[in-house]
């Protein structure tokens, strides 16, 4: 029993817990114990974050105005130098730590530092006060030298403590503050290592950030690798700032617009300013860097939510002042997904999640880049009409594709379980596999009546189509999607429309356009063929896409009798068949539904008697391939499009060779 139930006086002993076991971390401590808090772990990324923190320093002397230089130096021993020509750090003594200076205070003491209020700096990076004591802490060594008041004050530390005081050297004719650190193998191991190309990408990055400031890098030889490109020594300036760093990082990849969207403004009341620089690549291939105060955000946050808003407003009421009522399906998906972007803003105290500052988290930031960006977008917009409907026109094709393939998602989950649903007016073939199996797309249901009679019921499938189809290369998204007969066509072929075309999954090995050898039904087929080419393209380059040549008259001498595809075939036949054999009887059929299902057999449906035309997109085997393809959609955009000016142009300057015939 009393194994069972302790006394009470071994469970007290057992579980005790009083004021000795409270553990107090002082100084920094903290950090060397728990370094993941600080700088996120212990692995590569953390490692040159130490880099940032020191730098990010130096770049807000910069943005402050105080400084218009900063170096950089790697050295073979893994170590790291930066320096900039700054204020300094303070090294008077602190008023609330007895003889200790401000240098030593903020380099030994978590949450210390200039940066709480903006009595010294308007906007900046550091705002925990944690920063150079964090790297402090986890240096093996770090010597720190200011020069101040024409004096060089210098103090050396090992991990975290000082190995001395502060002191002073001598007089100098300069200013600044130098960090030289070497990172603690303890916390880092001894295999990791900064990388050259890393902190270069990093350097290069701040330099665009903020044009008034003058990097200068340098990196022991030894270091870099033969097939790293990094130089050894490098000055970054880049006047242009943002729109300098979009233009190197684009590396000539064509967009949709040639100038960039770019600029810098000032926030409203004071609060800051950002900079920007958009563009649209036309291979969808995006990105977004952004920064606030020139610390990298790489989660985004607020701001980036601002430029989204941005975009997206200004695209669609640019739309909509265009009279462009497709532009409201553009979504921030097209307009800020798939554009290369660069965003920094500077503003006060800024509200980051987490330490490493990966996230902007100020709501108020979202309305201040929005507002100010959108108003310069309108004028940028405005001020390009071309280019501008250009991008419009994109985005909303765009917009409508992710509309379809989304569609096409929601389709292929509801009819995943159920059995095959085919339009009701189809006439499908007896034979499952599509193997030498054809379609025939026929114009209205009379034709369609004369055609099942006439078909191979095995192989041949009829599809009547209502009149003339809708115009895919002048009609919405949600006109396409509603189009009763566009959608039967789809069902019955089975193989998915634009994005989500697959050819495996055709139900036949031919599409056949049977329609009327009149100029009606020569329309009818030229709607047809746009929609393959627009919505199944593969499938015209897989060689599936036929017409039909339906004969227009019919012509009968005694016991003789001959079918003339259009008015020339038949002038070739009277001269060739029927010359002095006496009178020709010549009929004209006004369509396939007043043919007899037997002479629409031999004539147009039976392979063994009819003749086809195959549909390809013109293509040559040479270096103007590239061309004949752009040459072929810049013609059926002409012929078949929005632009009704085109088509009239396009008349205007072919109606000289029209010639009249009697039919």
């Amino acid at each position: 029993m009393s194994d069972l139930f302790p006394s009470s006086s071994t469970a007290r002993k057992a579980d005790s817990y009083d004021a000795n076991d409270i553990e107090v971390l002082e100084g920094l401590e903290p950090v060397r114990r728990r370094p993941g808090m600080y700088i996120g772990g212990t692995d590569e990324a953390a490692l040159h974050h130490l880099v940032a923190e020191v730098l990010d320093n130096g770049m807000d002397e910069a943005v402050a105005g105080y400084a218009n230089r900063i170096e950089i130096k790697l050295c073979d021993n893994n170590t790291v130098t930066i320096s900039d020509n700054g204020r300094g750090i303070p090294v008077d003594n602190h008023p609330k730590f007895p003889g200790k200076s401000a240098l030593e205070v903020i380099l030994t003491t978590l949450h210390s530092g200039g940066k709480f209020s903006d009595k010294v700096y308007q906007t900046s990076g550091g705002l925990h006060g944690v920063g150079i004591s964090v790297v402090n802490a986890l240096a093996e060594e770090l010597i720190v030298e200011v020069a101040r008041d024409k004096q060089l004050f210098v103090q050396t530390y090992c991990r975290g403590v000082p190995q001395g005081k502060l002191k002073k050297m001598g007089a100098v004719n300069r200013r600044g503050t130098t960090v030289t650190f070497r990172p603690d193998p303890e916390i880092f191991g001894t295999k990791l290592r900064f990388k050259p190309a890393t902190l270069f990408r990093m350097a290069r990055s701040k330099a665009y950030l903020f044009r008034g400031v003058e990097i200068r890098w340098s990196c022991d030889p030894a270091l870099i690798k033969t097939d790293d490109l990094t130089p050894v020594e490098a000055t970054l300036h880049f006047p242009g700032g943002l729109a300098d760093y979009l233009t190197s990082a684009l590396d000539g990849r064509e967009t949709i617009t040639p100038q960039l969207f770019s600029g810098m403004a000032e926030l409203p009341d004071g609060k800051g300013k950002v900079e920007w620089a958009v563009a649209w690549p036309m291979d969808g291939q995006g990105f977004c860097h952004s920064y606030c105060n020139t610390i990298p955000t790489p989660q985004g946050g607020t701001h980036e939510s601002g430029l989204r808003s941005a975009l997206l407003r200004g695209l669609r009421g640019h739309g909509e002042l265009l009279g462009n009522r497709r532009a409201a399906a553009i979504t921030g998906d097209e307009a800020f997904g798939d554009c290369c972007a660069l965003l920094s803003l500077f503003i006060r105290e800024p509200q980051f999640q987490g330490q490493t500052k990966d996230k902007l988290a100020t709501i108020e930031a979202l309305r201040l880049v929005d507002q100010v960006v959108k108003d310069h977008f309108d004028h940028w917009l405005s001020g390009d009409p071309v280019n501008s409907k250009a991008l419009l026109d994109y985005l909303v094709l765009k917009a409508e594709e992710r509309v379809r393939l989304t569609q096409a998602k929601d389709m292929a989950r509801k009819t995943a379980t159920r059995k095959l649903r085919l339009p009701g007016k189809l006439s499908d073939c007896s034979q499952t596999a599509a193997e030498n199996t054809e379609l025939f797309l026929v114009e209205g249901d009379s034709a369609g009546g004369s055609a099942k009679q006439a078909r191979n019921r095995d192989t041949q499938a009829i599809l009547p189509l209502r009149g003339k189809i809708l115009n895919v290369a002048s009609a919405s998204t949600d006109k396409l999607r509603a189009n009763q007969e566009i959608s039967d066509l789809g069902l019955a072929l089975g193989c998915g429309m634009g994005s989500t075309f697959d050819t495996s999954k055709l139900r036949y090995e031919r599409i056949i356009i049977m329609t009327d050898a009149d100029v009606d039904g020569a329309h009818i087929a030229s709607l047809l063929m746009t929609f393959f080419y627009r919505e199944m393209p593969g499938l015209i380059n897989a060689g599936k896409l036929y017409l039909a040549q339906p004969p227009l008259y019919r012509l009968t001498q005694g016991s003789k009798t001959a079918y003339a595809r259009d008015d020339a075939h038949k002038e070739e036949l009277l001269d060739a068949v029927f010359a002095s054999r006496g009178k020709v009887e010549i009929s004209r059929f006004k369509g396939l539904g007043e043919m007899m299902p037997a002479q629409l057999r031999e004539t147009t449906m039976d392979p063994r008697t009819r003749s086809l035309l195959r549909v390809v997109i013109t293509e040559a085997d040479s270096p103007d391939k590239a061309t004949d393809i752009k040459e072929t959609e810049m013609l059926v955009e002409k012929l078949m499009g929005r632009k009704a000016e085109s088509r009239f142009q396009f008349i205007q300057e072919n109606a000289k060779f029209v010639q009249e015939v009697d039919i």
